[in-house]
């Protein structure tokens, strides 16, 4: 097939990316340097604006053609008057230390503004000046050079000649994507069930720029869902790339099946497909530092990446972990930073959630640099509030602080001890163990930025790096300090002091109403879609993720029908703290009782490991002959695969896990390898004073202080844990919900509108009770069903 160019549209590069691709060389070098924060280089660069005379013109947009390429980027700083561009960077440190490399890279850049400007202004000659300013002495030094309008054009000739046949490959890539693309069919011979109707909002949603939150039942394939129909839309809209966020690693192999699926389905698409992989997850090396004097993956890395980058995009398939580690070990680089080269080549993204939404989210800044036109797909997005809430929240503990005593250096530990008495007076005379604050006061502010200061200082003198305890801390501190300046109405600043009870204090800025951050996510992409089994009630998550007032909603019908779960509430038992001592007997008796209607494999999910531990004794010292396996704390991964290993089509028991927990939520056990559930909890969080802090927070900003805060992300996890029974159309299961709560119309009206629900007592009828020990004594369950 031959794929038609638009020669009228020339292939758009940055000058900063186009010089990481000319102009890289070398080893790969990440060792950890004193570099300044992205808050502390922006203060920079407006320092050295503010020392220039009032002619000077900052933020200079610059663009320039060359053959089918378009230039563009914007230069820091130009004095007309002296005939001087200027590009500054900021640093801490030793000067002389910085990289070889590194310095070329900055004078590539440079001079490729330099030739845009002198085409711009008509100029026959420029002085180029690189300005490092120095962030701790706010010193400048200027390494400047003068140069022709013909030299500079030689070198911008020379770079762009070396990327355009790149340029031209992606050309030919993205029109025989997108020609591919228009005719792509559906993967499958029909859709599910809903599926279409979803399918169909996707797509809209693409085509209109605007957010959908689509609340849409487990099994009509929400993935396959969602990926086709974006995909369809990219080459009406023009997008760049795709993103697929899912808060879990099952919920990025679904999307990389389906990709593949789609992919094995029109074997003419050319998808390029990247699986963004934690940097500890893919590294060879763990045990050497990133730099060619340690790790033979970083040795020469830089002028072999060429090579690499080449194999990796002819590859057929999606570049998982596996695929990207055989591309990279061939050609001898790092997988991790190849595949963070790879991240500008591909079409189609997969990741954790951090990667857009983070505070330092890689996605999101490559998305702002480069102007991609990206939309985003979110992976059960119910869960992007708590992960979001953490994201933009940060802590101190006092015993972090003295751990990091103990590997620090004379000097700083004076610091440390500085900090330390800054810390105790923070709470010297606070009364109880808990309590918010209004502000972090700028003394204590000041004394986290003088620490963080000192240790960049000695990191300066002293390249080899610090203590890992000490390196832990200061980048709590720089987390810490970032989201001081940030404290607003979204989050708190409460103090425990463990003082009380011997111990000592521990600082949190405390996430509530992570929106404002995540709405400048949002508005950087074309469209969102969030999608979820419970997105219930939509204004509950619009609130708390920031969504735009336009943004879609659709609620999928169910493919499922009433007659496959019977929802049993079981109203005459309370799972309350104070009552749960009373509530272990009637549960395991109806729990074995079930078991005898209908033996099979059953979860019962509980609120903490606590109550599954008493729970679970119980029920085994009681009913013997009933098989059961158990959730525990901090579970493997290889154990986590043997739980879910014993729930077979042929295989019977009861697995108790903890509601929320890795148990409760994307996981998949259909036909008879789960044919029941117990629900021994409304999972609401725990009243304590921190969550009555939120809840005062969440009446203030919402008027729902008590649903915002406890219900409504209770019944979310119960919703969830109830959908592992039934997952396709041809299940037939049971749930019980086990609390006098769930009789309460306010709850009731948060579950899904398909299930058709009957109330049911726990304890045995009048009559039953001979059979029920009867049966006790044998070590059998009891055969009467309520």
């Amino acid at each position: 097939m031959t794929t038609a160019i638009d020669k009228d549209k020339p292939y758009v590069v940055a000058v900063r990316a186009l010089c990481e691709f000319t102009a890289k060389l070398g080893d790969l070098d990440v060792r950890f340097t004193p570099s300044p924060s992205a808050l502390e280089g922006m203060a920079g660069h407006r320092m050295v604006a503010m020392r220039r005379p009032a002619h000077y013109q900052t933020e200079v947009s610059l663009s320039g053609v060359y053959k089918d390429l378009l230039v563009r980027g914007r230069a820091d700083g130009y004095d007309p008057e002296l005939g001087q561009l200027e590009e500054v960077k900021t640093f801490r440190g030793d000067l002389e230390a910085m990289r070889a490399n590194h310095r070329h890279l900055h004078w590539a850049q440079l001079k490729v503004y330099g030739h845009l400007l002198c085409q711009k202004e008509g100029l026959s000659q420029v002085k180029l000046a690189l300005v490092y300013f120095d962030i701790a002495t706010q010193d400048e030094t200027l390494l400047t050079e003068a140069f022709s309008a013909a030299q500079l054009e030689v070198f911008f000739e020379e770079q762009c000649d070396h990327f355009l046949d790149w340029a031209r490959q992606e050309m030919v890539h993205r029109a025989a994507r997108n020609e591919a693309l228009q005719t792509l069919a559906f993967p499958h011979e029909r859709f599910r069930p809903g599926q279409r109707d979803l399918a169909e909002a996707v797509y809209k949603s693409a085509s209109s720029g605007r957010c959908l939150m689509a609340q849409a039942p487990t099994g009509i394939g929400k993935t396959v869902g969602t990926l086709f129909p974006l995909l369809k839309a990219c080459p009406t809209q023009q997008l760049d790339k795709v993103f697929f966020l899912a808060a879990k690693t099952p919920g990025r192999q679904l999307a990389l099946d389906a990709v593949a699926r789609i992919q094995r389905s029109a074997p003419a698409l050319p998808l390029r497909v990247l699986e963004l992989v934690a940097k500890g997850k893919a590294c060879e090396h763990p045990d050497k530092a990133c730099h060619g004097d340690a790790c033979p993956l970083a040795k020469g890395f830089y002028d072999r990446l060429p090579a690499a980058r080449r194999a990796a995009v002819a590859m057929a398939g999606p570049l998982d972990k596996g695929a990207l580690r055989e591309v990279a070990l061939a050609h001898g680089v790092c997988p991790y930073y190849l595949g963070q080269d790879l991240l500008h080549w591909s079409d189609v993204v997969i990741g954790d959630y951090n990667y857009y939404f983070d505070i330092n989210a890689m996605l999101y800044a490559q998305t702002l640099a480069n102007q991609w036109r990206v939309s985003v797909l979110v992976d059960e997005a119910h869960n992007l509030v708590e992960r979001a809430r953490k994201m933009y929240s940060a802590e101190l503990d006092t015993a972090r602080l003295a751990l990091a005593r103990r590997g620090a250096p004379v000097a700083i530990k004076r610091v440390l001890d500085r900090l330390q008495r800054s810390w105790y007076e923070l709470h010297q005379d606070q009364a109880e163990a808990y309590q918010v604050y209004d502000e972090v006061p700028q003394a204590f502010r000041g004394a986290l930025q003088q620490t963080a200061s000192a240790i960049l200082d000695h990191l300066a003198d002293h390249p080899a790096g610090i203590d890992g305890r000490l390196q832990d801390f200061f980048f709590e501190v720089l987390h810490f300090s970032r989201m001081a300046e940030l404290l607003d109405t979204h989050s708190l600043f409460d103090i425990t002091d463990a003082g009380h009870s011997g111990g000592g204090a521990v600082l949190c800025l405390r996430n509530v109403v992570p929106a404002g951050f995540l709405s400048q996510r949002f508005a950087a992409a074309r469209s969102a879609a969030l999608f979820s089994a419970t997105l219930s009630p939509a204004h509950y998550y619009s609130d708390m993720l920031g969504l735009p007032e336009d943004t879609a909603w659709i609620d999928v019908a169910s493919p499922f029908r009433a007659e496959q779960l019977s929802v049993q509430v079981v109203d005459d038992v309370s799972t309350r703290f104070q009552h749960r001592g009373h509530s272990l007997s009637p549960m395991v008796d109806l729990m074995a009782r079930q078991y005898a209607a209908a033996p099979g494999n059953y979860l019962s999910f509980v609120s903490s490991f606590d109550y599954l531990q008493q729970l679970a004794d119980l029920f085994k010292a009681r009913y013997p002959a009933i098989p059961v396996w158990e959730q525990s704390r901090g579970m493997e991964e290889s154990a986590k695969r043997g739980f879910l290993e014993r729930f077979t089509p042929a295989s019977r028991g009861i697995g108790f896990a903890v509601l929320g927990g890795a148990f409760a939520e994307g996981i998949d056990l259909p036909g008879k390898r789960l044919i029941g559930a117990f629900v021994a909890t409304l999972g609401l969080p725990q009243i304590n004073p921190v969550n009555e802090q939120i809840k005062q927070r969440m009446e203030a900003s919402f008027g729902k202080g008590y649903d915002y805060t406890y219900l409504y992300p209770g019944l979310q996890k119960v919703v969830q844990a109830a959908g592992r029974v039934i997952r396709t159309e041809s299940d037939r299961g049971v749930v019980f919900l086990i609390d006098d709560r769930y009789a309460q119309a306010q709850v009731r009206e948060l579950f899904p509108g398909w299930w058709k629900v009957e109330r049911l007592q726990a304890r045995l009828p009048r009559g039953a009770a001979g059979a029920a020990a009867s049966a006790k004594r044998q070590g059998l369950p009891s055969v009467d069903v309520v």
